[in-house]
């Protein structure tokens, strides 16, 4: 499992003295040698990527920017550890080393915090967390061994943050922690027991998340893709894999249908690992993102053979890799097992810009990755929604988006279903097979952006047939256009076989928040 704590519970853990994390002209060394990177004379702008630990050194993802402006990427060795997000100024003195000759975060939410401001986290806050690195510090006779580790903090307001701490004993890289802040310099480490999972939940969501991109963007740029040269077999089955894409957006019409509809929740990847878990080989019906992963399966033979570009790839490709625990967990999407967190919906819309001198190939791989951490981003909040309320209520959530077709327009449709069942209590003196069955609550959300309309939020409940539901809409005509119509909607809502109670429409955005939802839960049966 990933990130499993196999340490003894520490008394307590102090936070590392304040210190420059590396000396101006420390030198860095370059994985792949790169004659004339930076110019005789000239500096450059560089910011840490990632960070890996690599036995004594540590390995860095590097985002050059050149005095002309030309960005590029490098992989690079350092005897320190530079938290991501660090800035650095270097120069190149030869083809394999880069000299750091100013180093500074670019902003407070990246530096090395080796202090705790208890205005912004209490006494008692609990901190959650990754180990990036872990070194032996200097021992001073008749003192004990104290190691010092670098964690990427993963909850509160300091989410991003890097946390220099000092411990008796070694902490694992890679391990997911939780600790209690004691005072300024003070952790104390608690047990993970089941917050370990939602931990790494909630860890990859904010990664996929940070990384997400628009699915109409790249869609578009699908459609206006040139045909290829029919010599080409490469590009054909590229075309293939991109015809085969496009295929499977369904249109108004078809959600408009049980049957339509059905089928497109199914083809969303959502539940894409769950068909794989259920059978090895699976049908070749469509599916969002397992097309889009054969997409980028067929985009990467064709990209230039460039150092730096497949440096790149192979970095977003470890990034879009999830840990073995959350693929196993999605392919098993509605089993409760832990208690939920709260998320946004919808997900916000972000578009990627082709970058300077980006070839179109390198700028749809970008598109199509984008695509799918937007895809896996709505995965994982489904799963972060899923588990045991603090009152004992089993909520299952499944978070989707459908690309749709509206004549010559691509909608994202944006669904969120929640079930949430009350727990079973018996009655004295009642008999198991009198009891009548809780029926649970039914929660829809739905989000989209269709012209002439603009942006509308849609929610509904539904319980023992009873429909409620919420209409947003952002533009003052199309309010008003609903609010007209409502009455023939209830009717047809009756006629469907439901009660109807309200049925309103606001203009304007949800409010967000756990109290914003329609208060009824619950009916009580013996009213």
């Amino acid at each position: 499992m990933t990130g499993e704590m196999n340490i003894l519970p520490l008394p307590q853990t102090t936070l590392a003295p304040s210190r420059p994390l590396v000396v101006n002209g420390e030198p860095l060394k370059l994985l792949t040698p790169m004659e004339g990177l930076i110019a005789v004379g000239q500096t450059a702008k560089a910011e840490v990527l990632s960070l890996k630990q690599m036995d004594e050194t540590f390995q860095l993802l590097l985002k050059v920017t050149l005095e002309s402006g030309r960005q590029t990427t490098v992989q690079a060795i350092s005897t320190q550890p530079l938290p991501q997000g660090t800035s650095l100024a270097i120069t190149q003195p030869s083809a394999s080393n880069l000299s750091i000759i100013v180093q500074q975060a670019i902003a407070t939410s990246v530096a090395t915090l080796t202090r705790i401001d208890t205005a912004q986290l209490p006494v008692g806050t609990l901190l959650q967390g990754k180990v990036l690195t872990s070194q032996v510090l200097p021992q001073m006779p008749g003192q004990p061994t104290a190691f010092r580790s670098m964690v990427s903090l993963l909850n509160t307001a300091l989410s991003g943050s890097t946390l220099s701490i000092d411990s008796p004993t070694p902490l694992r890289i890679g391990t997911l922690l939780s600790a209690m802040v004691q005072d300024t310099q003070t952790l104390k480490f608690v047990p993970l027991s089941n917050r370990q999972e939602q931990l790494a939940v909630t860890q990859q969501l904010v990664s996929q998340q940070s990384r997400q991109g628009s699915l109409d963007g790249l869609i578009q740029a699908l459609q206006n893709l040139p045909t290829p040269p029919s010599s080409d077999p490469t590009s054909n089955d590229l075309r293939a894999a991109v015809e085969k894409l496009l295929a499977g957006l369904p249109d108004v019409q078809q959600l408009s249908t049980p049957k339509g509809l059905a089928q497109a929740l199914a083809n969303s990847g959502l539940f894409l690992e769950a068909k794989l878990l259920a059978a090895p080989n699976p049908t070749l019906a469509p599916d969002m993102k397992g097309d889009l992963l054969k997409l980028i399966a067929q985009l990467t033979p064709g990209l230039p053979a460039n150092t730096n570009l497949n440096a790149l790839i192979a970095a977003n490709t470890l990034m879009q890799a999830m840990p073995s625990f959350v693929r196993s967990a999605l392919g098993m999407l509605g089993q409760v097992s832990a208690k939920p967190l709260p998320t946004s919906f919808p997900l916000p819309e972000r578009h990627l810009q082709s970058q300077d001198g980006e070839g179109d190939l390198e700028h749809l791989l970008r598109l199509a990755a984008a695509a799918v951490s937007r895809l896996q981003s709505h995965q994982l909040s489904s799963l972060e929604q899923t588990g045991v309320t603090d009152d004992g209520r089993l909520l299952s959530t499944w978070q989707l988006e459908i690309p749709m077709r509206n004549l010559q327009d691509i909608v994202p449709l944006q669904v969120k279903f929640q079930r949430e069942e009350a727990p079973e209590k018996e009655q004295p003196h009642e008999r198991r097979d009198e009891r009548e069955p809780k029926q649970p609550l039914w929660r829809v959300d739905l989000a989209f952006d269709m012209e002439p309309l603009g942006p509308m939020q849609i929610q509904a409940q539904l319980i023992k047939g009873s429909l409620s539901s919420q209409l947003w809409a952002e533009r003052p005509y199309t309010a008003s256009l609903i609010e007209s119509n409502l009455a023939a909607l209830r009717e047809r809502l009756l006629a469907s076989g439901l009660n109807v109670g309200d049925l309103d429409c606001h203009l304007g955005k949800p409010p967000q928040g756990p109290q914003t939802r329609l208060e009824q839960r619950w009916v009580d049966e013996t009213a």
